[in-house]
């Protein structure tokens, strides 16, 4: 297939970015990047567009180096622990959930990525998948995928001030979105809060807690979407079965987002 196929409306196969997702290579929007630094090839011949069609990656180099057939799609759920960076690597030597992984993931597990991420103090349930696509699917504001953390806190709040938060809420200049919040439990002016959000901007909860005048001591993500950290230890990893994650996947392809 060549790179001219699309734009002479022969229309066959999928965007070369869709099936570098799926393989995991990278999420979409990071294979357009590859492709604009001229790291992926066909046949030796440079790809220019991520428009390209292809019915198979057969062919398709990333850095000279094959790329493996996509293998289906996996998902992990991961107890991170607070400490470590949501990251590959880290430049200033902290510990990464790399780090923490290679023992806790099973021996035939692919490469795989976070979705979303997880601030260095922030704990709780982290996915991970294979599948760049599904990456993308899950962290885009538009697929409005719940979110729901826990934050140990210390201070002086109500919960008609928390309710007040349904309506969003502005911070130096900054927009956030609605946050379903509760008091769950209080002793003296220590309490815990549960919050559930959709759409998860960078230390989103920590910064709408201390607009409000808590100090957060601990914030634990306890839901992604469907999938829940239960009793899933710290530092430990479990994979989630096709059944229990197929469902998902088909309702975010029924609403556009996969």
């Amino acid at each position: 297939m060549s790179q001219d196929d699309d734009r002479n409306g022969a229309r066959t196969g999928d965007r070369i970015a869709k099936l570098l997702a799926r393989a995991g290579v990278a999420s979409r929007r990071e294979v357009e990047r590859m492709i604009e630094a001229g790291r992926i090839k066909i046949n030796g011949e440079l790809v220019t567009t991520p428009a390209t069609l292809l019915e198979t990656l057969k062919g398709v180099t990333v850095d000279d180096k094959p790329v493996g057939k996509p293998d289906r799609t996996r998902l992990f759920c991961f107890h991170k622990p607070s400490g470590l960076l949501t990251a590959e690597r880290d430049f200033s030597g902290r510990p990464t959930i790399y780090a923490a992984l290679r023992n806790a993931l099973p021996k035939n597990a692919p490469r795989v990525m976070p979705i979303g991420r997880l601030d260095l103090n922030t704990e709780g349930l982290l996915l991970l998948t294979n599948d760049g696509a599904l990456k993308r699917a899950m962290e885009l504001p538009s697929s409005e995928i719940e979110r729901t953390y826990r934050a140990r806190t210390f201070g002086d709040i109500t919960q008609e001030q928390l309710e007040e938060l349904i309506h969003g809420t502005t911070i130096d200049g900054v927009r956030y979105g609605k946050i379903d919040a509760n008091l769950e439990r209080r002793t003296g002016r220590n309490q815990w809060i549960e919050l559930t959000l959709t759409e998860g901007k960078n230390r989103e909860v920590r910064r709408v807690l201390e607009h409000l005048g808590l100090k957060v001591s601990r914030l634990i993500r306890t839901a992604y979407g469907p999938f829940q950290l239960g009793d899933l230890a710290r530092g430990q990893v479990v994979e989630l079965k096709k059944h229990e994650f197929e469902p998902f996947m088909s309702q975010l392809k029924k609403e556009g987002h996969l």
